[in-house]
């Protein structure tokens, strides 16, 4: 089993900042991915941004140039830096954790974009 933590959402306005930060625990495999997804009512939950143990990165293309996803392998934790936010970036961010072992999601942080 894992655990995940999420942090760092909050109430922001457009072209603001803010980095949210995700530490899992428990049974933790080597080889993993790590991502960020977004979901605001009546919607599917979207890829926002992933991240591979050997490095590797996946981008929605809303947020390409803007967000910056990152981990610290040591401290089994996933990092997204969200610059230049829009009002349309306003949605629930769960953080996820895909091993071999099995697929966990964190407990969801609300970001709002608003002026």
């Amino acid at each position: 089993q894992v655990q995940l933590v999420e942090s760092g959402g909050g109430l922001v306005q457009p072209g603001d900042s803010l980095r949210l930060s995700c530490a899992a625990s428990g049974r933790i495999f080597s080889f993993n991915t790590m991502g960020w997804y977004r979901q605001t009512p009546g919607k599917q939950r979207d890829l926002v941004a992933t991240i591979n143990s050997g490095g590797s990165t996946n981008y929605a293309d809303s947020v390409k140039g803007r967000f910056t996803i990152s981990r610290d392998s040591a401290k089994n934790t996933v990092y997204l830096q969200m610059n230049s936010l829009k009002p349309e970036d306003t949605a629930v961010y769960y953080c996820r954790f895909i091993t071999v072992l099995g697929d966990y999601w964190g407990q969801g942080t609300q970001v709002t974009v608003s002026s």
